[in-house]
């Protein structure tokens, strides 16, 4: 009979230690970008999952319109699933110094 409590401790060891390593940090990454999404508004520069920079020109439900270019005639129809990040408009850019 201890074996088969071993076993059964083992096993709920295995599945929390699962929840923690690999499903808790998943749902948190996941609020973290419906936060972002729903806090996007027009004029914030974004970064689409494919790499692109762009401006939002208009928000919807669940589609965006981004400017793409100096030329203000590129602008791109989108679902809001393919912003990878938003900078908020007046924040300054992110610099990669070393």
């Amino acid at each position: 009979m201890p074996q088969g409590i071993s076993t059964i401790v083992m096993m709920v060891g295995l599945i929390a230690i699962m929840y923690f390593m690999m499903i808790r940090p998943q749902q948190k990454e996941q609020k973290r970008k419906n936060a972002m999404l729903a806090e996007m508004a027009v004029g914030d520069t974004v970064l689409t999952t494919s790499g692109f920079y762009g401006i939002l020109i208009d928000v919807s439900e669940d589609t965006v319109i981004v400017e793409f270019g100096n030329n203000k005639n590129c602008r791109i129809p989108m679902q809001k699933a393919c912003i990878a990040e938003v900078e908020k408009a007046g924040t300054p850019a992110p610099t990669s110094e070393s």
